[in-house]
């Protein structure tokens, strides 16, 4: 069985790591499902939307060297989008949500403040040597040979 790409297969999930899960597919191929492709929403730990054994439907990505590159969330839904209500003309602006007072920012670490001064000392040198540039160019268009 040659895999397409955009071909909708099922599997089951043969191991889970870190970054993604193998996918035996039929024929004894198998695929990753790179962390990535398990869902539409954001997945830190993948061990909490798949586990070993689980049968899967999965699409086929990419089929190359042997590799095959599968998504799950490609077959989900996409999560609907808010809709705005529309505003009438004349109507007054509606008020902004409330939301908490953002707490204050966190103190620089020693390596954010050596980049500053560094920053700073590097900006502050290239303008003294733009302006003794200057000068120097101006003395020596000023002499006769």
């Amino acid at each position: 069985m040659e895999l397409t790409v955009g071909a909708i297969l099922e599997g089951k999930v043969k191991s889970i790591t870190n970054f993604g899960a193998f996918i035996t597919l039929p024929e004894n191929k198998t695929g990753l499902v790179h962390i990535s492709e398990v869902s539409n929403t954001y997945v830190s730990d993948i061990r909490q939307h798949l586990t070993e054994g689980q049968d899967v439907k999965v699409m086929v990505l990419s089929a190359e060297a042997g590799k095959v590159n599968l998504s799950i969330k490609r077959l989900e839904a996409k999560p609907q989008k808010e809709e705005r209500p529309v505003r009438r003309e004349g109507a007054p602006a509606p008020r902004p949500a409330r939301t908490a007072p953002t707490p204050p920012p966190a103190p620089k670490t020693a390596d954010q403040l050596f980049e500053e001064k560094l920053k700073q000392f590097m900006n502050e040198s290239d303008s003294k040597i733009s302006s003794l540039r200057q000068y120097s160019d101006h003395r020596t268009k000023s002499r006769r040979r």
